[in-house]
C-alpha cells in the first residue's frame, strides 16, 4: 500500500507541476502583452517589457540653438542651454555624438572637437556648452545625438487610440454577430451527428466515421477557394447576395464540424450503455434519449468544443475577409484592427494594445467554461464505441 501510495503522490505531484508549467507558459506572454500595451511607444521600441519597471536607455536626436542664441564670454562665442525640457522627468545622459552612425562617440562630460577651434561639451544633466573663437553663423543649429536614461512611463493613450477609433464599436458587434451563431450552429449539428454515429446502426456508418476523421487533416487554406467558388455559384444560381453573414456562418460550420463530431462522438460513445438500454425498454425514442439523457450528460464536452470554436472564429481574419468582405458595416474586429495597424505603419504600441483588446472576450469565455474544459477533453478518451 505504501508503494502504491507513493506512486499516487508522485503522480499527483507530477500532474501539478505540469499544470503549473503550462499556466506559467501561457501567462507570461499575456502579461507581456498587457504591460507593453500600457507603455510609452518610445520605450516599447527601446527595451523589452520585462525592463518596463526600471529606467531604460534610449538613443535620441536633437538640435542645438542657432547662431542667434550665442553670447560672447571670456573672448569666445558661446551657445549654452539644456537638451531636456524644463520641468520634465529626471533624466541622465550617458554618452553623445555628432553623427547618426556614432551616437555614443563621447562620454557625457567630455569635450568634443568640432574642428576650427569649435568645442562641444554635453553633461549628464543635459546641459551643454558649445564654444568657438569666432562668431557662429548659419540659421540651423548643430545636430547632436545622445543616449539618455528614461524613467518608466505608462499611459492609457494606446487604448484610447484603439478603442475610440472610428468603426471599432461596429466591428466589435460584427465579430459577435459572426462568432456566436458560428459557434452554436456546428454544436447543434455535431451533437445530432455524434449521437447517430455512436449509438445508431445504419449502412455506411463506419465509412462516415472514416471520412470525418480524414477531414480533420485537410488544411483550411486548401478547401477555402473551392468552397468559395461553390458558394458563389449557388448564390448566382439563386440570385442572392454572397457576402452575407449566412455565408460566413456556413463556412465556419463546415470547417468546424469534423473536429466537433469527432470530439462529441468520442464522449457520447463512452456513456454507460445501461442508461440507453433502460431508456429504450421504457419506450423512449432515439430523439427522446438524445434530448433528455445524452445532451445533459454531454455538457462538459459541448462546453469544451464551444471554447475551441469560439476562440478560432473570434480570432479569424482570413475566412472573414473572404466570405464577408471588408465593407464598413460588415468588417470584423480583427480586420478593423489590421486596417488600423496598416494605416499607422505597424506601430508597436497599437499592435500590443490591439492584441490585448482581441483576447479580452475569449478570456471571459474561457474562464466562464474552464471547469468543463479538461473534463470534456479527457472524457471518452479511454472507452469509445
Amino acid at each position: 500500500m505504501a508503494v502504491a501510495s507513493g506512486k499516487s503522490f508522485i503522480s499527483r505531484f507530477g500532474v501539478h507541476l505540469a499544470v503549473l508549467f503550462f499556466v506559467v507558459l501561457w501567462t507570461i506572454p499575456t502579461l507581456g502583452i498587457l504591460v507593453s500595451s500600457l507603455r510609452d511607444k518610445d520605450q516599447i521600441i527601446a527595451s523589452g517589457w520585462w525592463n518596463s519597471f526600471s529606467s531604460s536607455s534610449q538613443t535620441e536626436a536633437g538640435r542645438l540653438p542657432d547662431a542667434s542664441a550665442q553670447a560672447e564670454k571670456d573672448g569666445k562665442f558661446v551657445i549654452e542651454g539644456n537638451l531636456f525640457e524644463e520641468g520634465g522627468p529626471a533624466r541622465q545622459i550617458s554618452a553623445f555624438g555628432l553623427r547618426a552612425a556614432a551616437p555614443t562617440q563621447y562620454e557625457a562630460g567630455a569635450v568634443a572637437d568640432l574642428k576650427d577651434g569649435v568645442t562641444l561639451q554635453i553633461n549628464k544633466d543635459g546641459s551643454f556648452v558649445m564654444a568657438s573663437p569666432k562668431a557662429f553663423e548659419g540659421e540651423r543649429g548643430q545636430r547632436v545625438y545622445f543616449a539618455a536614461s528614461a524613467p518608466p512611463k505608462f499611459t492609457t493613450d494606446n487604448y484610447r487610440t484603439v478603442l475610440f477609433s472610428e468603426g471599432i464599436g461596429r466591428s466589435f458587434l460584427n465579430s459577435l454577430t459572426v462568432t456566436i451563431p458560428a459557434t452554436v450552429i456546428p454544436i447543434l449539428i455535431a451533437a445530432f451527428a455524434a449521437y447517430a454515429l455512436a449509438w445508431m446502426r445504419f449502412p455506411g456508418r463506419a465509412l462516415l466515421i472514416a471520412v470525418i476523421i480524414g477531414l480533420l487533416v485537410v488544411p483550411l487554406q486548401m478547401s477555402l477557394i473551392p468552397l468559395l467558388k461553390l458558394y458563389n455559384g449557388v448564390g448566382v444560381f439563386f440570385g442572392v447576395p454572397v457576402k452575407t453573414y449566412l455565408g460566413i456562418w456556413l463556412a465556419h460550420t463546415g470547417f468546424g464540424l469534423p473536429f466537433a463530431i469527432y470530439l462529441l462522438r468520442s464522449y457520447i460513445a463512452g456513456l454507460p450503455r445501461e442508461i440507453m438500454e433502460s431508456a429504450r425498454i421504457d419506450g423512449a425514442s432515439d430523439f427522446e434519449i438524445f434530448v433528455k439523457i445524452v445532451l445533459p450528460l454531454s455538457f462538459p464536452v459541448l462546453a469544451s468544443f464551444a471554447i475551441f470554436q469560439f476562440l478560432w472564429v473570434w480570432n479569424d481574419l482570413l475566412v472573414a475577409m473572404v466570405f464577408l468582405g471588408t465593407e464598413a458595416d460588415q468588417i470584423v474586429l480583427t480586420a478593423k484592427l489590421n486596417a488600423l495597424l496598416g494605416s499607422r505603419g505597424g506601430d508597436w504600441e497599437i499592435l500590443t494594445t490591439s492584441a490585448f483588446v482581441t483576447i479580452i472576450v475569449p478570456l471571459i469565455v474561457f474562464f466562464s467554461l474552464q471547469r468543463y474544459f479538461v473534463r470534456g477533453l479527457l472524457a471518452g478518451s479511454v472507452k469509445g464505441g
